[in-house]
């Protein structure tokens, strides 16, 4: 019984980072929140405007400058390489120290030393080593959802889509990130 407590205990400490890393935090939780709630109203908007059959000049400009309001609150929750504010804080991204020569990045994962000759092609395997480098959070990439039986991964700065049952790539997206 005691071995089985500590056993316990030792599963609980080391599948704790773990699975806080692959939650995304709070904020980030509201931020999405956030952004559902403006769409939702975007739409209501949209919808109360075509009521009547006739949407005025004013109604355009109010729709146009909640629809650009809503695209600013898309851009600010999704991964943009180029703002260093959109990734630095996230768990994934600790790790990272910059670019380093014949080795790729993959956030949550670490640094992998890149697999020479392979391209990434629809209709290829993904090599065993990439299988399990899952992408946590595919909505803050801009990635749509993977369908059932599939799941992104990080592979050489590029994702791809896999089949998991054997690892045929679906789709790529390269120098995504």
């Amino acid at each position: 019984m005691k071995h089985l407590l500590y056993a316990a205990v030792a599963l609980a400490t080391a599948a704790a980072p773990i699975a806080a890393s692959a939650q995304p935090g709070p904020e980030r939780r509201e931020d999405r929140r956030e952004l559902r709630e403006d769409r939702r109203e975007l739409k209501e908007d949209r919808r109360d405007a075509r009521r009547d059959g006739v949407i005025t000049p004013r109604e355009q400009r109010e729709l146009a400058r909640d629809r650009a309001e809503v695209r600013r609150s898309q851009a600010e929750v999704r991964y943009n390489r180029a703002r260093a504010e959109t990734w630095r804080n996230r768990s994934e991204w600790r790790g990272y120290r910059g670019a380093r020569p014949g080795y790729w990045y993959a956030p949550g994962y670490g640094y992998h030393p890149v697999v020479r000759g392979y391209t990434w092609r629809r209709g290829a395997y993904v090599p065993r080593v990439y299988r399990t480098y899952y992408v946590q959070d595919p909505y803050y990439y801009g990635l749509r959802p993977a369908p059932r039986g599939y799941r992104w991964v990080y592979a050489d700065g590029n994702f791809v889509l896999m089949a998991l049952a054997t690892g045929l790539i679906a789709d790529v997206l390269l120098n995504a990130y």
